[in-house]
């Protein structure tokens, strides 16, 4: 058996998604604080994107936009990412192999690089408009993307 499935496999089967995977009140609440996290993470990203897109709060100055979102969004993240990682560990040998999964995740680290290091950094240099445009439309993308894959992934598995 290959190592990393082995890894998955003793995952799948502790205690702790053995206990999630067999309660449905665990599995719905977990699911409810995932959302609720990802709509904290999806909502800082629309606005912060917005405002380097210009569309939203155009007379602001882009890092009164963009700090406050950040903080937000990393609470958001935190919850994310912690019930993702349980509700993962319930069928982690299926999700692993899932595509849609796989873009989800794909796409989710390329929206914190961009979202986090990326756009911080296009902030502390304030280049010109069209710099920014584009890496909002590009932060808007990323985030699009994790969202519809995240629904694939739930939807088509």
């Amino acid at each position: 058996m290959h190592r990393d499935h082995f890894m998955l496999e003793t995952l799948q089967h502790s205690a702790v998604a053995t206990a999630i995977a067999n309660s449905l009140l665990l599995t719905a609440s977990l699911s409810a604080l995932h959302v609720a996290g990802f709509a904290l993470v999806s909502g800082g990203a629309l606005v912060s994107n917005l405002r380097l897109l210009g569309v939203l709060f155009p007379d602001r100055p882009v890092a009164e936009i963009v700090g406050p979102t950040r903080r937000g969004m990393a609470a958001g993240l935190l919850v994310s990412v912690v019930t993702g990682a349980l509700l993962f560990s319930t069928r982690a040998t299926a999700a692993s192999q899932n595509e849609f999964f796989q873009v989800k995740m794909t796409l989710l680290v390329g929206a914190l690089l961009m979202q986090f290091i990326v756009q911080r950094r296009l902030v502390d240099l304030r280049p010109d408009a069209a710099t920014f445009k584009g890496a909002g439309a590009l932060g808007l993308m990323l985030w699009l993307g994790v969202g519809l894959a995240g629904c694939a992934f739930i939807l088509l598995e």
